[in-house]
């Protein structure tokens, strides 16, 4: 955590405030994105409070989905006690990529030239007198 970054900046990861609150809390795990996940205190229905610090900018998407199941009480133990190993043919999560250069653009898009394929001759546009 950098104080003079992010003491009030909950963007830029957890603000002094929140590490202030992890006091008597219990760090659980840790991802390979590195965001770190803790718990303790329960909430109303009875439930143990489960939450992420992330590592870097706030995004769920850069939660993977082990750690996700985790956080929504889908599992009781931490992922790598809980679940079998990963599969061969897994493939790792990533993030979305949403508004970073390697966001999905289809032919037509403009950031990928602007210009998608001619129609094939089985579109007819609508006429009002039709």
């Amino acid at each position: 955590m950098s104080l003079n970054r992010n003491p009030f900046t909950w963007w830029n990861g957890a603000t002094f405030g929140t590490w202030v609150g992890l006091r008597g809390k219990t760090k659980v795990g840790e991802d390979a994105l590195g965001n770190v996940y803790w718990q303790g205190g329960k909430d109303p229905n009875g439930l143990t409070r489960r939450w992420v610090i992330y590592s870097g900018s706030n995004d769920a998407s850069r939660v993977p989905p082990e750690w996700f199941s985790w956080l929504h009480h889908q599992i009781d133990a931490a992922p790598d006690q809980a679940l079998p190993a990963p599969r061969a043919w897994e493939k790792t999560a990533e993030p979305n990529q949403t508004g970073t250069r390697l966001a999905y653009r289809p032919s037509g898009a403009l950031e990928a030239g602007g210009q998608r394929a001619r129609s094939t001759g089985d579109y007819e546009a609508w006429t009002p007198d039709a």
